[in-house]
């Protein structure tokens, strides 16, 4: 490791970005790299369950792309680049071929979904939506649809049952619990909100799983764990999400997530973790709200 060697971070969403913008702000000519596997482009994830009753296409909401965000920040931004190794022991990750040294390494590359266990020859009509390329292949596949099935009862399914509704899309909503925001809302709370989407038109049917998803010459057939049958002509997996540790998980503590301490560092020296694949004091908060004072 050499003084030269830039502050690289793992990832270009909301994490990685507020991190290099903090870290400017301490000091404006340390190198800061960052590298991330797909093209760059600065969004507001939450607007990706939100957008459809606002017309927003994948590029309406993306508000700059990787090469005006390298020159907002004064950084370097490696676009299409998938980290296939970390070396903490020589200061490096590897790029493929290509090893890139490190003073500091921040490991910001998020979470992936969580995929249902379905069975079936539909499996291309199931959508998760996780970033700007999910959901633009989603909104290409919504157009001349109206019957939308969403998985999972948990804060995403829900405001995607309402954005869809907004749109004036026909939902329905199944999840295995026996209420919508299990965990986070009290029985009450949920109750309401649940009555609130119904009087919109939504419907639920909690405390079943659905199993198998099959074209029909009517659209798609979603067959449920109590052998019930819903019509409908896509469905949208909001189901969960699950931190990125798989690359890591021999080399750095992991549990849930990437384990670190309220100094968001890692077992290992000049590694930190933060956003949705950290795990601070046994939490794994997957919110924008932590995620942001995190960076800060």
């Amino acid at each position: 490791m050499t003084a030269e060697n830039p502050i690289v971070i793992v990832g270009t969403g909301l994490a990685g970005y507020t991190l290099a913008r903090e870290v400017r702000k301490l000091d404006k000519t340390v190198p800061i790299t960052l590298v991330t596997a797909d093209d760059g482009h600065s969004y507001s994830k939450p607007m990706l369950s939100t957008a459809v009753a606002k017309g927003k296409s994948a590029e309406d909401l993306s508000m700059a792309n990787a090469g005006k965000m390298a020159a907002q920040l004064g950084v370097t931004v490696r676009t299409f680049a998938t980290v296939t190794g970390v070396h903490p022991d020589q200061h490096s990750i590897s790029l493929g071929e290509e090893t890139l040294p490190y003073r500091q390494l921040v490991l910001a590359w998020g979470a992936d979904v969580v995929r249902p266990k379905l069975e079936g020859n539909a499996l291309d009509q199931v959508f998760s939506i996780n970033d700007l390329k999910d959901y633009r292949r989603f909104r290409a596949c919504l157009e001349g649809k109206r019957r939308v099935l969403i998985l999972g009862a948990g804060l995403i399914g829900c405001e995607f049952a309402n954005d869809l509704l907004s749109g004036e899309f026909s939902v329905e909503i199944v999840a295995p619990s026996s209420q919508v925001l299990p965990g986070l809302l009290p029985t009450p709370a949920a109750e309401a909100l649940q009555a609130a989407l119904m009087e919109q038109g939504v419907e639920f049917h909690l405390g079943k799983t659905a199993l198998s998803v099959n074209h029909t010459d009517q659209g798609i057939a979603v067959r449920l764990d109590d052998e019930s049958l819903l019509e409908v002509d896509i469905v949208v997996s909001a189901v969960g999400l699950k931190p990125r540790i798989q690359l890591v998980k021999d080399t750095l503590a992991c549990q849930r997530g990437i384990l670190v301490n309220r100094a968001l560092e890692t077992s290992r020296e000049d590694v930190y973790a933060l956003g949705d694949c950290a795990e601070v004091d046994g939490q794994v908060m997957l919110y924008v709200a932590p995620l942001m004072a995190c960076a800060r």
